[in-house]
Order: structure tokens, then sequence, then C-alpha cells
């Protein structure tokens, strides 16, 4: 397969995000890089080579309106504050897919009314990942103003590392379709909760790190938990069959050509390893 026409799995849950559709169940239920892992307190095993297919975070552009020396501070609203409540979380990641300490992340973003504190700091702070790589940032949903979509800035820095200057937009705004600068793969997800939103988006710098482990991840679908242990794959692996139940690691082959499962489902007609990319990788 050529690779040049892989699709991580984030990029098709990003598409069918955008696009207003339900993404395959079997994408949706593993992790979004080590996030559920790390989210649960455990250490999170490696995917080798980043095998999820998720290339670093793309840079966008600055725009007019940064300001250096924001505060330090996790919450960039008050009591007083106008507009939907926003909680953005998630994690930074590198590219052995390990959580990055102490990394930097600045945020800005325009009010409820579209309009940016040139003056002084409301709606701007910066803030470090901890230990676990995790951040959030409590906001609000910013409003519109001529020509763009809504969205935040963001400037992500490991300690020592180039900056990566970026932004988040919304899923099903109208505008994404009309703002020259908007980008699916930068899409959060986004859902209510309770008068409020919560987003998440995980970020993923183009920062080198020595693996700690081989392993292949072994948390499973939720959906497909309890595989029946009768379809375990030897070494040599068995050809491509629906209805099975595959591990992350497990090979197969199809066609002739020989795959590698990336995340544990269970196989369906019409998800043939030709056409899923995002579930398996061509040897």
């Amino acid at each position: 397969m050529d690779e040049d026409n892989k699709l991580s799995r984030k990029t098709v849950l990003k598409a069918a995000l955008a696009a207003g559709v339900v993404a395959p169940v079997a994408l949706v239920g593993g992790p979004a890089l080590a996030r559920t892992t790390v989210a649960s307190g455990k250490t999170p095993e490696l995917t080798p080579e980043c095998h999820d297919g998720d290339a670093p975070t793309i840079a966008q552009t600055e725009g007019p309106y940064f300001k250096p020396n924001s505060p330090e501070r996790t919450s960039l609203v008050t009591p007083g504050t106008q507009g939907t409540r926003l909680t953005v979380s998630g994690f930074v990641f590198g590219l052995a897919c390990q959580p990055i300490a102490r990394a930097l992340l600045d945020f800005w973003q325009a009010d409820v009314n579209g309009n940016y504190d040139n003056s002084g700091y409301t709606f701007r702070g910066h803030q470090y990942t901890d230990d676990q790589g995790r951040f959030s940032l409590s906001t609000i949903v910013p409003g519109l103003y001529p020509g763009r979509t809504r969205h935040i800035h963001v400037k992500v820095q490991a300690p020592g590392k180039p900056i990566l200057t970026t932004q988040l937009y919304f899923p099903n705004e109208p505008r994404n379709n009309t703002d020259t600068i908007f980008d699916p793969r930068l899409l959060m997800d986004v859902r209510d909760a309770g008068q409020g939103k919560e987003a998440a988006f995980d970020f993923v710098l183009n920062v080198r790190q020595t693996p700690t482990s081989t392993s292949r991840p072994t948390t499973s679908n939720p959906t497909t938990s309890n595989p029946p242990t009768s379809t375990s794959n030897p070494p040599g692996g068995t050809t491509w069959a629906a209805g099975t139940g595959y591990s992350a690691g497990v090979r197969v082959t199809y066609s002739g050509r020989g795959y590698v499962c990336l995340q544990a489902h269970t196989a369906q007609p019409g998800w043939e390893p030709p056409n899923t990319p995002a579930l398996w990788r061509a040897e």
C-alpha cells in the first residue's frame, strides 16, 4: 500500500466530525495515542514508530493578535465572564508516542463577541503539562468575527525544543467550509457537558524520543473486550476473515499480501485490510 495514501485513525475520526457523520465503531474504541492509558493512571505502552499513524500536529499562522508574557494560569474565566463555558483538555506527545512533561502551552482567543484584548491579557494565558503530559484549560467558546470560523490559538513547546504555533477548531461550524485557514486535522472532539462544553485534543510534537518499551498496546476495543480465544493468530499469520477478533500486532494475509493489525477490533465485511489503513499496515 502506498504509504502516502495512508490515513491515521485520528484523521478518519476528525474527517467524520467535520462532515457530521459517525465514524466506524472500531476506530472510536481505541485510545487516541496513549490518551486512555495515561488517563487511567497507567504508564502508557509505546506504539513502535507511532504505528497509530499520527504525524506531528500541523502548524498554522500565528495571526495578528498574539502577545508575549501572558500570565501563567489554567483558567481564563471569572464568575462574571460571559459566554458558554468550555474546558479543553488533552495530552502532549512526542514522536515515540510518549507524553511530554512540562511542555509549555500558551493559549489566546477572542471573547464571546469576537474581540481580542490587545491592551491586557483577557482570554490569554500559559500553562505547563503535568508529569503525564496532561493539560486542561478552562475558557469559553470564542465568538465569531469577519472572515474566520471559531478557533483557539495556541503555541506548544517541549522543554528546549522548537515552538509549534497552531489553531484548534470546532466541529460542525458552518464557517469551517469557507474559512481559508481551517484544517480538519485540527478539529477538537467536542461534546455538551451540562450548561457548557468539553473539548479534547492531543498534540504530537516533532520531538524525537527514546522508546523505553517495544511492546505493542494491549488495550482492547471496549466493544470487543473479550474476543474469542479461538481466533488468535500464530506468528506466521492466517488469512483475514470477517467476524474474527484481532488484537494489535497480529499478522494476517489478504489477497496474498501480509498485514499487521494496528489496533484491536472485530473484523467486519468492508473492513478488509486494503480498505482500512487505520486498522491494518501493509508489510
